[in-house]
């Protein structure tokens, strides 16, 4: 009974007014066109009623236990600095420099940084609020209205409203950008973020990008509400890397979209470590002939942690391809669910749609939830699904062993394996090396030298 009482108690939606968005756009010196596309998408979000499992996306994940009254709570930056993003984020991607850096701290803006070289190509690079000020012709047009947009749902319409900091990377045509962008959004004080990636590249150019999403322990609960919008012009080639390892005190809400018009190819690597509770839309729309988007996912449950990735291939267009590739691992008593959905409309011929899921169960209380599908109004396709399950093998555990390997050890490393064909992807060494230090920690506390691990391994 006082179970009961206490979440009846509790705030069943994010507290915040109208007034709260208007403030907000006030404090920024916001442009009138977006102060009225806030207070539009306020206007649909109070319209729209919290997910609830009754809502086929949200049947299997349940949220209800977040305290809003600790989880809405706006930071305001503080006493934020650049010296409080770990150093290991602090290095460039490659080499000793890179196309350009934004770090934001408790959704402050502590770090801006554009290569000259870049920027003398006619490529922005700059923090979302500025270029909003500064490049409406490039924004308006462009922000939640092609690719996630404030309809799509609940948290999309609220971070629509309410969102707090972002990046914005413009690449025009024909524009090269060989050295990467980096982008740190990291937390040290618990409370609400609400941060957003535009990225928009025009015909034939080229680009790369990491966005790490981080927070430090916390004890009150946090909630981040995202959104990630990618605009793949004709020809040109992106390559997005999103690194996600909240504190276990935080909730993830994030809608993530890709639009890939003709011959477009897009490299899209997620990865999932963080947060107590993770419900992702990531969603590639191929627009034009010829498109192509490869989506590859990988994350590590552990604990009581919930990760729900729903995602979605939509072939818009006829010759498009898509490929889909989610390898998880879960252990204690946590919980994921991949559901995913290639879709084809009327008359879109000649399209080749592949998805995946890759599922490592690691304890008797672990659960795990893959559920591929196929949405096809096309007679001429080639489309296929799959999703499989496993425990870890005993005979490479036991060869490592016989070798003198501890076995939490050996475990790792064959769980390392697992991953090492997503771990490949990523284009940027150092950070394939903080993410196998990341499954370290997941699988036995504490990091490992990795420099004869293929030695060991080639049996």
């Amino acid at each position: 009974m006082v179970a009961a009482r206490q979440r009846r108690s509790m705030a069943e939606a994010p507290l915040y007014t109208q007034a709260d968005v208007e403030a907000l756009s006030v404090h920024n010196n916001e442009p009138q066109w977006l102060r009225e596309s806030r207070i539009a998408a306020w206007e649909l979000y109070e319209m729209m009623p919290m997910p609830s499992r009754q809502m086929e996306e949200w049947r299997r994940t349940d949220y209800r236990h977040i305290r809003w009254e600790e989880a809405s709570k706006l930071l305001n930056g503080g006493q934020s600095s650049y010296e409080n993003v770990p150093e290991d984020m602090r290095a460039p991607l490659i080499g000793e420099e890179q196309g350009g850096m934004i770090a934001f701290v408790n959704g402050q803006l502590v770090r801006h940084e554009l290569n000259e070289a870049m920027a003398a190509r006619g490529i922005i690079f700059t923090d979302l609020l500025t270029a909003c000020r500064e490049y409406p012709h490039l924004v308006r047009e462009n922000l939640m209205t092609k690719a996630v947009k404030p309809g799509d749902g609940k948290f999309a319409a609220l971070h629509a409203a309410m969102w707090t900091h972002g990046v914005f990377l413009y690449v025009p045509r024909g524009a090269a950008a060989e050295l990467p962008f980096h982008v740190v959004m990291y937390n040290t004080e618990d409370g609400a973020t609400l941060g957003h990636v535009l990225v928009i590249l025009e015909e034939a150019s080229e680009a790369k990008m990491l966005v790490d999403y981080q927070s430090a322990g916390g004890a009150a609960q946090s909630s981040y509400v995202g959104a990630t919008e990618l605009l793949v012009g004709p020809a040109a080639n992106l390559t997005y890397v999103g690194l996600q390892d909240w504190n276990r005190t935080t909730f993830e809400f994030s809608h993530q979209r890709a639009r890939v018009l003709d011959n477009g190819n897009l490299d899209w690597i997620v990865g999932t470590m963080g947060g107590e509770l993770v419900k992702a839309f990531i969603e590639v729309e191929l627009d034009g002939l010829g498109a192509h988007g490869r989506v590859s996912g990988m994350f590590f449950a552990d604990e009581e942690q919930m990760f729900d990735h729903d995602t979605q291939q939509n072939h818009n267009a006829p010759l498009t391809t898509s490929d889909l590739l989610f390898k998880g691992a879960a252990k204690d008593e946590s919980r994921s669910v991949w559901q995913g959905m290639i879709k084809s409309l009327p008359d879109m011929q000649k399209i080749d749609g592949f998805q995946a899921s890759r599922n490592l169960v690691l304890s008797e209380d672990a659960r795990m939830d893959g559920i591929p599908g196929l949405e096809i109004e096309a007679d001429d396709v080639r489309c296929t699904h799959a999703a499989t399950f496993g425990t870890l093998e005993e005979e490479p555990i036991f060869y490592l062993m016989s070798r003198g390997i501890p076995r939490p050890d050996a475990e790792l490393m064959v769980t390392e394996g697992f991953f090492e064909e997503l771990l490949d992807r990523i284009p940027f060494e150092r950070v394939r090396d903080r993410l196998r230090g990341a499954l370290d920690l997941k699988i036995v506390g504490h990091a490992l030298d990795h420099r004869d691990d293929e030695a060991i391994l080639d049996f």
